[in-house]
C-alpha cells in the first residue's frame, strides 16, 4: 500500500464512502488517513465518516447518517417530500431509529425519531444515496399513517394535505392503507376520519 500511496493514489479496495472505524480495522493508520485528507485524497463527511475525492455523487447529510445510523430511516415530513406528498421540506432531515437504540452526533441537520422496534420494518425500504450506501426510506402509506399518529408533532394539516395528495393518485388504494394502519392503532381513528371526508 506504501507505493500506492506515494504515487498520490488510494487503495483499490478502498469503499467510495467509509467509516473511521472501518478503515482502522482493516489495518490503514489514522496518520495515513489525516494525509488522504490533506493531500485531497479523501473527503470528511462528517464526524468519523468520509469520501473518496470525486467520487460518483454522494448526498453527504445521507450516507453520514447511514453510515452512523445503520438502521436510520428517513421518516415524517422528510419521507412525504421524497415521496412529493408535501412541498414544505423542513431545514432538517426527519430519521428514525428504533426505540433504545444509540442516536450518533451527525454534523449534518437531523431531528432524531424513536419507533417500536416491532413495528420499525413495516414500509421500510432502502434507497441509494452514493457510494454504494444505501439509508433507510418509509413508503408513502407508512408515512402517511405516520403523520396522523404523531399529528401532535407535525400538525394534523401536514397528513391531511399528504393524504388528499396521495388519494388522487393512481393506484392509491385507501383499504391496504388501512389494512397497514391496524399495526399502529393510535394513527387508525384520525386516519380513518380524514378518509371519510376526503373520499
Amino acid at each position: 500500500m506504501g507505493a500506492v500511496e506515494a504515487r498520490g493514489e488510494l487503495p483499490e479496495d478502498l469503499p467510495l464512502v467509509f467509516r473511521f472505524s472501518e478503515v482502522l480495522a482493516s489495518g490503514v493508520p489514522e496518520g495515513r488517513l489525516r494525509r488522504w485528507v490533506a493531500a485531497g485524497l479523501v473527503e470528511r463527511l462528517g464526524p468519523g465518516t468520509y469520501r473518496r475525492a470525486g467520487a460518483e455523487f454522494v448526498d453527504r447529510d445521507r450516507a453520514e447518517v447511514a453510515l452512523r445510523a445503520p438502521e436510520a430511516t428517513i421518516c415524517l415530513v422528510s419521507a412525504l417530500v421524497e415521496h412529493d406528498l408535501v412541498d414544505d421540506n423542513p431545514g432538517w432531515l426527519d430519521v428514525a431509529v428504533p426505540r433504545g437504540q444509540w442516536r450518533p452526533s451527525v454534523a449534518s441537520p437531523v431531528r432524531w425519531h424513536s419507533f417500536a422496534v416491532d413495528t420499525f420494518e413495516v414500509g421500510r425500504d432502502l434507497v441509494p444515496v452514493g457510494g454504494g450506501v444505501t439509508i433507510g426510506l418509509y413508503e408513502p402509506r407508512r408515512c402517511l399513517i405516520d403523520v396522523f399518529r404523531l399529528r401532535h408533532e407535525v400538525g394534523p394539516e401536514v397528513g391531511v394535505e399528504a393524504l388528499r395528495r396521495w388519494l388522487r393518485r393512481p393506484g392509491s388504494q385507501p383499504g391496504q392503507l388501512l389494512d397497514m394502519a391496524r399495526a399502529f392503532p393510535r394513527a387508525v381513528p384520525s386516519l380513518t376520519a380524514a378518509l371519510q371526508v376526503l373520499l
